[in-house]
């Protein structure tokens, strides 16, 4: 938080499993959306980073939680999106367990995994199918589920009776009833091409209801794969600070520009703003 508690926005140049600008304990929440292994959009990212292969490509992920669990209060949450993939390797046609990987691995690095919820998107082809759906037996069953996968660090996360912001923050019956369903079905998908390039960016939506159901207003929220920025805008809109680390040269570039677009610009007035490739932050100008 900014001196008089105004939101505030971090935003740095660099990877998520080297967070060395981030005090431990500094988040209260993470909300992200990691390149997805074996999905050949995010071939050359891990690439470039000396993965190649469904476990090398986990083991690059592997570091981002390890940094993740020393960045979060006792207490606090990580939450994932991420999809499974489809893939031929050597001639064979499978499925690549994303999901059940990332649970694996978080918990490794010391994470509790909570019950998670499956994101159904909605289609306009739904009896969309892969192989031949009418003679048995080599159809494939459309893979249109992704998952939000919930972690937490530690017991649970406490407060002083009463507190004014755990309070301020109180849902809805109707927003605890169906956000803590296990099955999400009335979010479409976000488009995915910007500026002629693929984003992978996931609809302002989803982070606008995991940012209400674990944190509270005033808390930090943190995305190590910021992306486009969406879970960044839906924390600030919701009275909770924003840490953004993006990788992408590109990327990142555009994250700075919209932040300087949307008047963050680390005025006395309004909400402070930084950037940095490093350690250094200075002031977006």
């Amino acid at each position: 938080m900014t001196s008089g508690g105004a939101p505030g926005l971090e935003l740095f140049h660099g990877s998520a499993d080297r967070l060395r600008s981030i005090k431990n304990g500094e988040v209260q929440l993470i909300v992200t959306s990691p390149p997805y292994p074996m999905i050949p959009q995010w071939d050359a990212t891990f690439r470039a980073q000396g993965a190649d292969g469904f476990d090398a490509m986990h083991d690059v992920l592997e570091g981002a939680w390890r940094e993740a669990y020393r960045v979060l209060v006792p207490g606090g949450i990580l939450a994932i999106v991420v999809g499974d993939a489809l893939r031929s390797t050597h001639g064979e046609f499978r499925l690549w367990p994303n999901h059940a990987e990332i649970l694996a691995r978080a918990s490794r690095c010391g994470f509790a995994p909570l019950p998670y919820i499956l994101w159904k998107k909605p289609t306009n082809k739904p009896n969309a199918f892969l192989g031949s759906g009418f003679l048995p037996p080599n159809a494939y069953v459309t893979l249109d589920c992704e998952f939000v996968l919930l972690f937490r660090r530690g017991g649970l996360r406490r407060f002083p009776p009463h507190d004014a912001e755990r309070y301020g923050s109180r849902l809805s019956r109707s927003e605890r009833d169906h956000w803590f369903s296990q099955v999400w079905s009335d979010v479409r998908g976000a488009a995915q091409l910007r500026d002629g390039r693929r984003t992978g960016a996931f609809p302002p939506e989803i982070p606008r209801r995991l940012v209400r159901m674990f944190s509270v207003k005033g808390d930090t929220v943190l995305d190590p794969f910021a992306g486009t920025g969406t879970t960044l805008w839906a924390a600030l809109e919701l009275g909770r600070s924003a840490i953004g680390v993006e990788w992408d040269d590109d990327a990142y570039a555009r994250l700075a520009e919209e932040a300087r677009g949307r008047g963050l610009t680390g005025s006395e007035e309004g909400p402070a703003t930084s950037v940095s490739g490093g350690r250094d932050r200075r002031a977006l100008r």
